[in-house]
């Protein structure tokens, strides 16, 4: 056989060895969706809010604060109103990326006495989760994260209190 003939086709499959090493992967892991813009759950994580409305809203485990007149103290306080003294501490969770719900969380914070209101930010998957079968004390999101989340299960839980919450710190 001479040379020339075997040049096309060690070209041939040194082209398809290296589409195969390259496209499997990319296949597998999704690449090619992403080359096309296409995201999926996991990638698709990481929110980026253009224009947040302001809008929270605060979920309390009912069962982690099982005294009535406790609930309506908090349910008073995050609703912006006035209230009293309240016997009760309260860990509060806010979504990873949700800087509008720290922000509000920490706001909060300051018009309670020191330690009474411990926060902490969770990565936003694993905090819905907990959400989602009641592992939680307290989440406070905006509602641009609640929707694209979808916190409606959580918000449709009997043993939850929901508040919403306008910028302002008034409830709706």
């Amino acid at each position: 056989m001479s040379a020339k003939l075997k040049l096309p086709g060690h070209i041939a499959v040194c082209v398809l060895g290296t589409a195969l090493l390259a496209g499997v992967p990319l296949w597998l892991t999704g690449g090619f969706d992403r080359l096309a813009g296409r995201t999926d759950a996991v990638s698709s994580a990481s929110v980026i809010v253009d224009a947040p409305s302001g809008k929270f809203t605060a979920f309390i485990n009912r069962d982690r604060h099982k005294s009535e007149s406790d609930l309506a103290a908090w349910t008073e306080f995050f609703s912006g109103g006035e209230f009293a003294i309240i016997f009760d501490d309260i860990s509060c969770v806010t979504l990873a990326g949700d800087s509008a719900a720290l922000n509000m969380a920490q706001s909060f914070m300051s018009r309670l006495p020191e330690n009474q209101m411990k926060l902490s930010t969770e990565d936003s998957t694993l905090a819905v989760s907990k959400a989602d079968h009641g592992r939680f004390d307290m989440l406070l999101v905006s509602d641009e994260m609640a929707e694209t989340f979808g916190l409606s299960s959580v918000s449709e839980n009997n043993s939850v209190e929901v508040i919403h919450i306008d910028s302002k710190g008034v409830g709706e």
